[in-house]
């Protein structure tokens, strides 16, 4: 092949590995600002001039053959390192300036990263942010999101990252309710009272604690069952019982005074929405400033009392 044939290639080698991680024609077209009909072209051109099937169509989605994802991976070498020349070229820029994008898990996403908006667009004014509230996990290699925000003790391979902190799970309750009902001291006391949790498996009203080497485990029971720590926390503040949440969800409520923390010098074992935060991105040499910009940002801003602090916490890469 020509290297005239192999240049008029390269955008019909982009688009097939946007299809691939698309998973089909429709979603790639929207994300190309393209239509289905130009990208199955396209797609049908590339496999003509490699002379081999790259996939295997169906009405709604599409499969990769065997001979398909060995080009794909060359091809997602290929705009990665297109992404990386245009990376570049944009540290010349002096200034952020452009959209960024960060997603992370709804709760977290609404309790710690939106108050922090406002202070970052007006620090950086040149600078749109987009925020993508998601309890899957987002592929930053994949869905077109500058930043991750992830839960996990097992970050992926093959990306950067900086390691924020740990989510410490506790209990709360207002003061009303604790006056009117008591305060626990022990967590086997909590079976006489009204405790809201999550309700998602058939034990998660089995709650785990640990104090040194001494453990207790207490099943609970409740008027209220919520699998979002946002309901559990409004209703712990109208003072329905003692509820379960992530400390970075409660923090604003007890720093105010609004809500206080029962049995704190226990630790509540969650195994949900739990771990160490990771912030992780592509592992570019080249960032660009208004990348930069952010992961600076919320490295100094995501600090106590939304994140507990521990060994292991500073920076590290995947």
């Amino acid at each position: 092949m020509s290297p005239t044939q192999l240049f008029a290639l390269l955008p019909d080698m982009a688009v097939f590995a946007r299809v691939v991680d698309a998973g089909n024609f429709s979603v790639a077209a929207r994300q190309l600002g393209s239509t289905p009909s130009t990208v199955s072209r396209q797609i049908k051109r590339l496999e003509d001039a490699l002379a081999t099937r790259l996939l295997e169509r169906s009405t709604r989605t599409v499969r990769v053959t065997e001979s398909g994802a060995q080009v794909a991976r060359f091809c997602r070498d290929m705009v990665s390192a297109a992404s990386g020349a245009i990376d570049a070229a944009g540290q010349l820029a002096a200034r952020p300036q452009g959209k960024v994008s960060v997603s992370a898990p709804t709760q977290f996403a609404r309790a710690v990263l939106h108050p922090l908006v406002a202070g970052f667009l007006r620090a950086y004014d040149e600078v749109d942010l987009q925020l993508v509230f998601a309890d899957h996990d987002i592929d930053p290699l994949a869905d077109q999101v500058d930043l991750v925000i992830r839960l996990t003790e097992h970050p992926p391979q093959g990306l950067a990252g900086r390691r924020l902190g740990v989510v410490r799970w506790l209990l709360v309750a207002s003061p009303a309710y604790l006056q009117a009902c008591g305060t626990p001291a022990q967590p086997r006391d909590l079976v006489k009272h009204a405790c809201i949790h999550l309700g998602e498996s058939v034990d998660d009203n089995r709650w785990r604690f640990r104090r040194g080497t001494e453990t207790q485990s207490v099943d609970v029971t409740g008027r209220y069952i919520a699998n979002h720590a946002g309901a559990r926390l409004d209703a712990a503040l109208q003072g329905f019982g003692i509820a379960c949440v992530p400390e970075f969800a409660a923090a604003d409520c007890l720093q105010s005074g609004a809500l206080l923390e029962v049995l704190p010098e226990w630790n509540l074992e969650a195994r949900a929405y739990v771990g160490s935060v990771w912030l992780l991105y592509p592992p570019n040499r080249f960032l660009p400033p208004k990348v930069r910009a952010l992961i600076d940002y919320l490295v100094e801003h995501l600090d106590a009392p939304h994140l507990s602090r521990g060994v292991g916490s500073s920076p590290g890469r995947t």
